[in-house]
């Protein structure tokens, strides 16, 4: 297996690719504000005629993150497209017409964070009800932790869920969430406790295959296949190995999910010791890249991107 490449940042790999899909949480910001180096890297590529996708875990609609990315600066002149779990998941409960979405019910009891509905907004079908008893299925999209904990809040109501044999839909699979400086549980760790009891959940997102396919057929239509494409997350778990499972060249970003993981390297040689503990914990699956954070790095010549002149 080759070694990963240790990168200043993209500028270092963007002659070798012509499409990123760029996590959000954790590698473009913190959830309440971009980080350092993200808006020059991103107005780069966009310079360099390279096809930008978000793609995110997030259990909210391309729409409203499209708006948060905005709110901190990132415009939408900077990427091409935002794919996300809560999208998908909202596309198929409105069609109700085929694979786990297929006769899922009307009746919903909804997990979300600070009470968002927007993955249910327009679906008049479906009605969100208060006691989870009354419901059809649960859907999960986001989690109140730290406020609301998974044993005191969590747990009870999925006990409930169990005894009713309740299908589970989870729209956003990320075990933790970056809340600031810190983490808190993510939406992710409410499913697999649903799992744990005994219950039946279908996941929506990062690292499973659907939502990296609907990548893949979204840049086909472009030109673009899997060889040209690089994947930039701050997860092993979601990010790196969704990618790698598609064959998609990946890079690890080291500011977010894992930091903890490389705050005592020092030098390369720690940092790769580091690194390979990561691999280890998952799968022997190695990052082709791996960049401090999301910055664009050195300057590169400027005849390097200049078009070809036709004759």
């Amino acid at each position: 297996m080759s070694k990963t490449k240790f990168c200043q940042g993209i500028s270092d790999v963007s002659d070798s690719y012509n499409a990123f899909i760029i996590d959000q949480w954790g590698v473009l910001h913190n959830g309440e504000k971009a980080y350092d180096g993200v808006l020059d890297c991103l107005r780069e590529l966009k310079q360099r005629n390279k096809y930008i996708i978000i793609l995110s875990n997030s259990g909210r609609r391309a729409e409203e993150n499209r708006e948060t990315l905005k709110n901190m600066g990132i415009g939408p002149g900077m990427y091409d497209e935002i794919v996300t779990s809560g999208e998908l998941t909202w596309q198929g409960l409105k069609k109700q017409d085929e694979g786990i979405f297929k006769d899922i019910g009307a009746n919903c009891f909804l997990m979300s964070r600070n009470d968002d509905r927007s993955i249910i907004d327009g679906l008049g079908h479906l009605n969100v009800v208060e006691d989870i008893e009354a419901a059809d299925f649960l859907l999960i999209s986001g989690s109140d932790a730290p406020q609301k904990t998974l044993v005191d809040y969590y747990e009870p109501l999925l006990k409930k869920a169990i005894r009713k044999r309740m299908k589970a839909i989870c729209a956003n699979p990320d075990n933790r969430i970056v809340v600031g400086s810190g983490y808190a549980i993510g939406p992710g760790m409410i499913a697999r406790r649903y799992e744990d009891f005994g219950g039946v959940v279908s996941y929506i997102g990062k690292p499973h295959k659907p939502i990296f396919h609907h990548c893949i057929k979204m840049l086909q239509e472009k030109g673009i296949y899997p060889g040209d494409t690089l994947m930039i997350g701050d997860t092993m778990a979601h990010d790196i190995l969704g990618a790698a499972a598609v064959e998609i060249d990946t890079c690890l970003v080291k500011c977010g999910l894992h930091w903890g993981a490389f705050r005592e390297a020092k030098s390369p040689a720690d940092v790769d010791k580091a690194l390979n503990v990561l691999i280890l914990q998952y799968h022997n699956i190695r990052p082709t890249y791996l960049v401090n954070f999301l910055n664009w790095g050195r300057a590169l010549p400027d005849r390097k991107h200049k078009k070809r002149k036709t004759a």
